[in-house]
C-alpha cells in the first residue's frame, strides 16, 4: 500500500508496545519518519532495538515521556521539531482502562480516568499543534473505545471517560479544521495485548492453547468474528485515517471490533 506519506514526520504516543509499536512498523513500513514515547525506558529501547533492526536505515527518535507532564510533553515536541523540523501526524495511543462497577470505583478513579483519556490528547495536541498547523496534510487520530458508545457496567469509569473524549474529538474536528487539520479515532473491541496474556498464564484450564482460550472468550462476550483482535489489525487503520489516503475524512469514530458494535 502507499499511504502517501513517505519522508513525512509521525509521532506516536504509547508507541513501545501493542498497537503504537505495530502502527509504528506500518508507518516505517510506508517510508515515514517516527518519533515515539512512552513511560518504560526497558519499554523504549526494546522498541527502539526491534525497529531499528527492522528498519535500519529509517529516521527514528524514541524519548520517555508521560503524555499527563505537559513539561516532558513540551520538551519531547521540541526534540521532535529539533531532529526533523516539525510533525504531519499526531497518533494519540496511549491510555488503559479501569474494571470495576459504580460501588467498586472509587473517587480518584474517576478523576484518574477522566484525566488519562482527555489530557493524554490535549497535552500531545497543544505541543504538537504548532507543528501540525504547518504542515499540508496534518492530521490527529486517536485510539478510542467502542466504550465510548457502548458502555460497560464492569468498566463505568472508562466508559464515562472513553465518551468524553469522542465528544472531545468530535469537536476538535470541527475548529482545526479551518487550520487544514484533521481529526479521528478509531473505536476499539477487545484487542489482544499484554493484559490478556498475563491473564491467559493465570488460567485455571493449563490445557487450553491460547487460541482456544481466547476464542472462548470471544463467544461468550458475543464477538461475532470469534475472536481478539490483533493489534496491527487496529494499527492498519489508524495508518489509514492518519495518512493522506483519509483526506476527506474527518469527525469520523472507526469502529474495528470485530463486530462487537451492537448499534445503528
Amino acid at each position: 500500500m502507499n499511504a502517501l506519506i513517505e519522508g513525512r514526520v509521525a509521532v506516536v504516543t504509547g508507541g513501545s508496545s501493542g498497537i503504537g509499536f505495530e502502527t509504528l512498523r506500518l508507518l516505517l513500513g510506508e517510508g515515514a519518519k517516527v518519533a515515539f514515547c512512552g513511560r518504560d525506558n526497558d519499554r523504549l529501547a526494546s522498541a527502539l532495538a526491534a525497529l531499528q533492526s527492522e528498519y535500519p536505515q529509517a529516521e527514528i527518535l524514541a524519548r520517555r515521556c508521560d503524555v499527563l507532564k505537559e513539561e516532558e510533553v513540551n520538551a519531547f515536541a521540541a526534540e521532535v521539531q529539533a531532529r526533523f523540523g516539525g510533525a504531519d501526524m499526531l497518533i494519540n495511543n496511549a491510555g488503559q482502562g479501569f474494571v470495576a462497577h459504580f460501588d467498586e470505583t472509587p473517587r480518584a478513579a474517576w478523576l484518574r480516568e477522566a484525566q488519562l483519556k482527555l489530557f493524554g490528547v490535549i497535552n500531545p495536541l497543544q505541543a504538537f499543534l504548532p507543528q501540525l498547523e504547518r504542515s499540508d496534510i496534518a492530521s490527529v487520530t486517536c485510539v478510542n473505545s467502542l466504550l465510548a458508545l457502548q458502555p460497560e457496567e464492569h468498566m463505568i469509569a472508562t466508559s464515562a471517560a472513553r465518551a468524553a473524549l469522542l465528544n472531545m474529538t468530535l469537536t476538535l474536528s470541527k475548529e482545526l479544521v479551518g487550520k487544514g487539520i484533521r481529526v479521528n479515532s478509531v473505536l476499539l473491541g477487545m484487542v489482544e495485548s499484554g493484559q490478556w496474556r498475563r491473564r491467559f498464564e493465570a488460567r485455571q484450564d493449563k490445557s487450553q492453547s491460547w487460541h482456544a482460550w481466547t476464542a472462548d472468550i470471544a463467544r461468550k462476550r458475543g464477538i461475532p468474528m470469534q475472536r481478539l483482535g490483533k493489534p496491527q489489525e487496529p494499527a492498519q487503520a489508524l495508518l489509514f485515517l492518519a495518512s493522506p489516503l483519509a483526506s476527506f475524512t474527518t469527525g469520523a469514530a472507526l469502529d474495528v471490533s470485530g463486530g462487537f458494535c451492537r448499534h445503528l
